[in-house]
């Protein structure tokens, strides 16, 4: 593919679709958000309204990483604080696809129904890839921002329209639009996180005290394989317990399972042979964590399981 020509196609059917009209777009800080707010400024400027919905699930500092960074490359992003939405649309669910709706609902509804009708914007800019309409069509998981696909009228459900940029795209694709646009490294080569977050780290109920036993593990597990070169890395909470031992005493405690995969394009993913030590000092950091006394290592390919737990 010719990605310099996408580029300046996406930008031209931008504006055509756009016209004087104000658009939004929510920015999480992962490449697909990323190119498609970069690709949404270069096409209508200012008219563009950029935001990162803080909505409790997200890493360690990351709302103010990714709006520190857009603003140095001349893009002001808003920060919302919804927290309280999603962590109470979530509160008491443990079913999968229930988690998936429930952000679902609380994202495009209650949220952005609210940005949208202060703002006055008639479109919204998704980060839909393929693999996302690839995954929601055939019944795999639900991806967040999947709409149009499964039937949903965002215009009328919500009030405005959706633009998808990048949905013939997967991720190298991706990656390869975001170094024409001269996207940072640390954009363009992050690895992938999902747009309901931590939630989908955490199996079972999402409560404040479970998200914080993840987000430490993943702090943790990035910061041991940010140099392997894989595709995606992560730390997962489960929602079984195991019997274990803490200063001499029996507790009943928290299990953590790391996955480390290679992959071009999230279709198909195979775990990363990390070397025994590496292996040991994750394990120790993270059965550090209070309350965490086990810590796996996931070996299952892609298929038959998928990238993420939940």
């Amino acid at each position: 593919m010719n990605y310099k020509a996408f580029v300046d196609e996406q930008v031209a059917s931008i504006q055509a679709s756009v016209g004087n009209h104000l658009a939004i777009n929510a920015l999480s800080g992962g490449v697909d958000s990323s190119v498609v707010t970069v690709l949404g400024h270069r096409a209508v400027g200012d008219r563009l309204k950029t935001v990162f919905v803080e909505n409790g699930l997200m890493r360690r500092g990351e709302p103010e990483r990714v709006v520190h960074l857009f603003s140095g490359m001349g893009i002001p992003v808003r920060l919302v604080d919804a927290k309280k939405e999603f962590l109470g649309a979530l509160r008491g669910l443990t079913d999968p696809e229930e988690k998936r709706n429930a952000i679902t609902r609380t994202f495009y509804s209650t949220v952005f129904g609210k940005l949208v009708r202060e703002t006055g914007a008639k479109y919204l800019f998704h980060g839909t890839i393929l693999t996302d309409i690839e995954e929601t069509v055939a019944g795999i998981k639900r991806q967040h921002n999947i709409l149009a696909q499964i039937g949903i009228d965002p215009e009328k459900e919500y009030g405005y329209q959706v633009l998808e940029p990048l949905k013939t795209l997967r991720k190298d694709g991706v990656r390869e639009v975001a170094n024409i646009l001269g996207l940072p490294p640390e954009i363009s080569g992050r690895i992938p996180f999902p747009g309901p977050a931590l939630a989908t780290r955490i199996v079972g109920e999402v409560t404040e005290e479970r998200i914080a036993t993840v987000r430490e593990a993943t702090s943790i597990v990035e910061e041991e394989l940010e140099n392997t070169g894989a595709f995606q890395y992560m730390a997962v909470l489960l929602g079984d317990k195991a019997t274990g031992m803490i200063q001499g005493r029996r507790e009943f405690g928290q299990i953590i399972v790391v996955r480390c995969i290679h992959s071009v394009d999230a279709r198909a993913a195979t775990p990363v042979e990390l070397p025994w030590d590496k292996l040991k000092r994750i394990c120790e950091r993270i059965t550090a964590i209070k309350g965490v006394n086990r810590c796996l290592y996931d070996l299952t390919p892609k298929p038959p399981a998928t990238i993420e737990y939940i």
